[in-house]
């Protein structure tokens, strides 16, 4: 194999290489996208509901750590780049034109917020499978304290909705 071919060979291997990129890029434009439409989801909420002081303090606690896995992912974002997708807008804007009213409200809003963090947790998940692969430490760190803060999310979510379903579903009845 003469010398053009092979640089020909490595320029190919480049290209692939930048093209899984590229691929990163759009999971990173997703992650990003939906960690800020989740704070916002998550301060709809606490406004919302604010006749709840747990459901608006935790909400606004958790806006805020979403907030900081923003700023956690920036440096990622400036190495890796990112490409936008529309998809955790759309999930925003058919479930959150406006917080719900009522026991019921509630328990549709938490549930909306628990789909919103469920897309954000597998985002995180997919981003770290591109982490292990590229032998990326600083983003498999970023990964790993991001998943746990979704965990905590989601955890809070799902406890908060069955504390709410009885009141909610049942006793309202009367």
């Amino acid at each position: 194999m003469g010398p053009g071919v092979e640089a020909a060979a490595v320029q190919d291997q480049r290209r692939a290489d930048q093209e899984d990129l590229m691929h990163l890029a759009t999971y990173l434009g997703l992650l990003h996208t939906s960690l800020r439409t989740l704070a916002g989801a998550f301060r709809e909420v606490a406004k919302g509901h604010g006749e709840e002081p747990d459901v608006r303090s935790t909400c606004e606690v958790l806006a805020n750590r979403l907030d900081g896995q923003v700023e956690k992912l920036g440096p990622i974002v400036d190495r890796y780049g990112e490409h936008r997708e529309s998809e955790p807008e759309r999930l925003h804007a058919a479930e959150f034109e406006q917080t719900r009213g009522g026991a019921v409200g509630l328990l549709r809003d938490l549930q909306d917020l628990y789909a919103l963090a469920s897309f954000t947790d597998i985002t995180w998940t997919v981003v770290g499978q591109a982490a292990q692969g590229l032998r990326d430490e600083e983003l498999l760190n970023v990964v790993s304290s991001c998943e746990k803060d979704t965990a905590r999310q989601l955890a809070w979510l799902k406890t908060r909705m069955k504390q709410s379903a009885p009141q909610a579903l049942i006793a309202a009845r009367g």
